[in-house]
């Protein structure tokens, strides 16, 4: 059983899903692990991590404007405003959705299915360079 330790960076330029598919099947293919599990962590509160469909990106449309609604900038609710109107309902989203995935690796893949993706979810309006850390278990 070996373990390994990485990281990615995502650039991001506002709102909306960004797909990391590739550079983590990048990384998983030269680290010479054939079976195990990947744990994908979001070293942010502004943003999150999905699997989601990737074959339609109607799709990503579609749940970034279900969120929008869901979680409208401007609410009276809010007090932590300092950072922008966008902050606070950005924190209620990763909070709604998640900031780890696990995901099982076998021969080598990763054990998604056919119309799955892995996606930053930036929940900010200002672009960022989010950070994925990434940890391999596995032989």
């Amino acid at each position: 059983m070996r373990q390994l330790h990485d990281e990615i960076a995502v650039e991001t330029d506002g709102k909306g899903l960004y797909e990391v598919t590739g550079p983590v099947v990048r990384w998983l293919g030269g680290t010479g692990i054939a079976d195990g599990l990947l744990t994908l962590f979001l070293r942010h509160t502004s943003a999150s991590l999905l699997i989601q469909e990737n074959a339609d990106p109607a799709v990503q449309d579609n749940l970034a404007a279900f969120f929008e609604r869901l979680v409208p900038e401007g609410d009276a609710l809010y007090s932590h405003v300092t950072e922008g109107p966008d902050d606070m309902p950005a924190h209620v989203r990763a909070a709604l959705t998640q900031s780890h995935l696990a995901i099982p690796v076998r021969g080598g893949a990763l054990q998604l299915g056919t119309w799955q993706g892995v996606f930053v979810f930036e929940h900010r309006r200002q672009p960022h360079r989010r950070r994925i850390a990434l940890h391999l278990l596995g032989s």
